[in-house]
């Protein structure tokens, strides 16, 4: 094998939570340029059908569930759904996630501080429970789970720390499984994104333009970066060129944590 065709994924299907926009649809275009067919999991028809129509484009086969992930029953139904009908699955990225909440953490609701962990954290338990978990009688597969380099430190300017908390949590969910998996043939790793320039991210600096200057302001290379930067990553984790990797939590940032 070649080491261009190590990156190669021909042959595998590849499951993305949150796949039908930003980086989820990123890194799925990443996967299929890649050679990968697609299930991709969203909770709008519209935006999965339209992400399927550009995907497809690329000459891949693309299947798509509408669920919610981040709510819990929603989420295993659609998980197991995608095992009966679509198996097998080769490469899953739990990419579901998102804070939207800036709540100071003495006034958080504990049902928010519930919905921010169940969106982050308990999505990609269950969806690594029931899709990874079929990888491991076939002997091989991908789980890449895009934590947050908010896992890593506290964000300035934001408050509600409950999406810190989860990205945590799933840092260390990537590492504990990744322990169990291993000898299995299943690989588990981390995409830890800074700042991207992301409809929601775009949309919280229209509203708080302060806070994106104090964003930039602590980025080394003093931008966002953009959602098609985070695809070879996902490529390279998802490939056979990472195969002596495993429970690794890959820093993609712009700098931002290294001070």
């Amino acid at each position: 094998m070649s080491l261009f065709d190590a990156f190669r994924l021909d042959g595998k299907r590849a499951c993305v939570t949150g796949g039908s926009r930003g980086l989820g649809l990123a890194m799925a275009r990443g996967l299929a340029e890649a050679g990968a067919d697609l299930v991709l999991i969203g909770r709008d028809p519209t935006a999965l059908g339209e992400a399927r129509g550009q995907l497809q484009a690329l000459g891949r086969r693309v299947e798509v569930v509408a669920a919610d992930v981040g709510e819990r029953l929603a989420s295993e139904d659609a998980a197991i759904q995608v095992v009966e009908e679509s198996s097998p699955i080769d490469i899953l990225i739990n990419n579901v996630g998102g804070r939207r909440i800036d709540v100071p953490t003495e006034s958080l609701p504990t049902d928010q501080w519930q919905r921010i962990i169940d969106l982050n954290l308990t999505s990609a338990f269950i969806w690594s429970k029931v899709v990874g978990g079929s990888m491991l009688t076939r002997g091989w597969g991908r789980v890449i789970n895009v934590a947050s380099m908010s896992g890593l430190i506290a964000n300035r300017g934001i408050t509600g720390r409950s999406y810190e908390t989860a990205k945590a949590a799933l840092i260390s969910f990537t590492r504990a499984l990744a322990a169990d998996w291993a000898p299995r043939g299943v690989t588990v790793n981390a995409i830890a994104p800074g700042y991207f320039a992301t409809e929601p991210n775009r949309r919280w600096f229209q509203e708080r333009p302060e806070l994106r200057d104090s964003v930039l302001s602590m980025i080394p290379m003093g931008r966002l970066g953009q959602p098609e930067e985070l695809a070879p990553l996902a490529v390279y984790l998802a490939s056979a060129a990472s195969a002596y990797m495993t429970g690794a939590t890959l820093v993609i940032d712009g700098g931002y944590t290294l001070w």
